[in-house]
């Protein structure tokens, strides 16, 4: 008989599911003799849920035959995270994902060792999010009335990834891509739904922001935070007050504000941050922004501000330079959803302006451009400790439960072993893709097998014979 021993060296904090990043270790100790007994250590039951998916991963079945073996005993392995935030970011504003194909991305989440599912929760095109203190907002701004997520769905989410090791924070995004509050509270919102002008007052249509100096707003917030907060808390440590992409030209349609000049925008952005994250720290969670509100409007942030990062390596140098932790996930590099073309149409006017019709983070991010990033590309090593980690983001505008497994697997897995691993070898140099392609192909039929619909990383040939298919 073959047997395997777990071993926990300490005793779980009361936060361990929903702790701040490092607060929780992670590594592990796992070790299988020649007989076949497992002895697994760890200090954590998160490090313990690691070592048993490590396993897991050092068996095969048998062609034919249901019996599986291991041709890797006895081995030893001590392992750790290099990266306390390992995370995936998922759109589901501008798609729909049902329960099921949240849990069922947690759990591929969890067997790559991730340890985050960030939900970009609502934006401008929908709100599927029940705020039953604000009942309109779902009721109103969601695709459809079943399209939208319960308190008690939203809580059924969160406990899975909990017991799975994944921590699902979410965001609400504003004071942009805020046009779907304008269906139920219009009196919230400026430049809503512009026509055809759209882009000078949004990134996306339809246009629409929060107005910035509206006492209404601050009571609409003050109901929101009230209702939402207290809610998340049981499950995660953080929340995300979004900041993206916001247009100053929006507030030039504000009766509130009527300008879009910094000297007069940038003070009031500060008061509007500066209320959320009272709120969201009055709660017992730590703040998440995007790095617009630090870097372009040159905002003063609080200390336990954590600031993600997306639009290039100089704005994580820029993050930590200013003292704050951060979160990586550069478009060129991290982001899932590039390469499939526009999903605007255009008429013939800008027609040959766009033609072949390219989307801005054109071509696709193959698994090998992912692989070979490093997060702390061009941080200096006293500052390296401000980079939590970082993010794969898989927007959804030509996203949704159909193609979502393909678009994020097998991709994401390459992420996720940066994170783990680091961007480089023992000797300081990338990680070899030549080695990594036939391990990734291996992890892509493991996935398949247990019911995610990743894509291939390469055609039979090349998985049967190591690595002929290098150049």
């Amino acid at each position: 008989m073959v047997f395997v021993v777990i071993q926990q060296n300490a005793t779980d904090p009361d936060n361990v599911y929903k702790a701040l990043a490092g607060a929780v270790d992670e590594a592990y100790t796992l070790s299988i003799a020649s007989n076949g007994h497992a002895f697994i250590t760890s200090v954590s039951s998160v490090g313990i849920l690691r070592a048993l998916e490590t396993l897991t991963q050092l068996f095969y079945q048998l062609s034919g035959s249901p019996d599986v073996y291991s041709p890797y005993a006895p081995v030893f392995i001590s392992d750790a995270p290099k990266f306390t935030h390992r995370g995936l970011n998922l759109d589901v504003a501008r798609n729909y994902y049902a329960p099921s194909d949240i849990m069922r991305t947690i759990d591929a989440l969890s067997w790559n060792k991730f340890n985050r599912l960030h939900l970009h929760a609502t934006d401008g095109q929908s709100w599927p999010l029940d705020i039953p203190s604000l009942p309109g907002l779902s009721e109103k701004g969601a695709y459809m009335a079943s399209l939208s997520y319960s308190p008690a769905v939203l809580a059924e989410i969160q406990e899975y990834g909990a017991y799975r090791g994944v921590q699902v924070l979410l965001e609400i995004d504003m004071p942009g891509h805020t046009s779907s509050i304008a269906l139920s509270y219009p009196e919230l919102i400026t430049a809503f739904n512009v026509q055809p002008d759209w882009y000078t007052y949004a990134a996306e249509p339809p246009s629409g922001s929060l107005k910035l100096n509206s006492s209404a707003v601050y009571d609409f917030l003050g109901k929101l935070w009230d209702d939402i907060l207290p809610r998340v808390r049981p499950y995660t440590a953080y929340f995300h007050t979004g900041g993206d992409e916001v247009k100053a030209n929006a507030y030039l349609l504000d009766e509130t504000v009527r300008s879009n000049d910094s000297s007069v925008i940038n003070p009031l952005l500060q008061k509007f941050v500066d209320f959320n994250h009272a709120k969201v720290r009055a709660a017992g969670l730590t703040p998440i922004v995007w790095e617009e509100m630090l870097l372009d409007f040159n905002l003063t942030l609080g200390a336990d501000v954590v600031v993600q990062t997306w639009q290039s390596d100089e704005a994580v140098l820029k993050t930590v330079q200013k003292g704050h932790k951060a979160l990586v996930g550069n478009y060129n590099r991290w982001y899932l959803d590039c390469g499939h073309g526009q999903w605007l149409n255009f008429y013939p006017a800008s027609f040959q302006q766009f033609y072949p019709f390219s989307d801005y983070c054109s071509p696709l991010h193959n698994w090998r451009l992912i692989y070979a990033y490093d997060p702390l590309t061009n941080i200096p090593a006293n500052l390296t400790h401000l980079v939590l980690g970082g993010e794969v983001s898989m927007w959804s505008e030509q996203t949704d439960p159909v193609n979502v497994d393909d678009n994020v697997w097998p991709r994401a897995a390459a992420a996720a072993e940066v994170l783990w691993s680091g961007a480089k070898d023992a000797e300081g140099r990338n990680r070899s893709q030549v080695e990594a392609s036939p391990r990734l192909s291996e992890w892509r039929e493991r996935m398949v097998r247990r019911g995610i619909q990743a894509g291939p990383v390469q055609m039979v040939f090349c998985t049967q014979n190591g690595t002929q298919c290098a150049l």
